[in-house]
């Protein structure tokens, strides 16, 4: 995955990548309930960094960049747990190394506010 500076667009293709990864799991309870769950916090990421940057004030702005850095730890949460339950898939440490990088991003940008 080439790295796109972009934090829009990136945080938009990770969400874009999960959902494909989700589609390409076999069905098991796990899986969809377990997919279901990385698909909203992967999406919440980027809708909440693009609400951040719609900010009402620095308030608004930390408050949305703190919810969107929780989002992208629950991301990595899930799918860590989903790796676990399909071994042989090997989509995961990619969305894995970028579901932390991109709360590194998040956290730098709230820790200069």
């Amino acid at each position: 995955m080439s790295k796109i500076y972009d934090l829009e667009e990136r945080t938009f293709k990770f969400a874009c990548n999960c959902r494909i990864l989700v589609k390409s799991l076999k069905t098991s309870i796990a899986n969809i309930e377990d997919g279901k769950q990385l698909v909203r916090s992967s999406g919440s990421v980027g809708a909440n960094y693009i609400e951040a940057n719609e900010k009402l004030g620095e308030k608004d702005f930390a408050f949305r960049l703190k919810i969107a850095r929780k989002e992208a730890k629950e991301s990595k949460y899930w799918l860590r747990l989903l790796k676990e339950s399909n071994p042989n898939a090997n989509e995961f440490d990619g969305l894995i190394q970028e579901s932390e990088e991109l709360r590194k991003i998040l956290s730098s940008i709230i820790n200069k506010i």
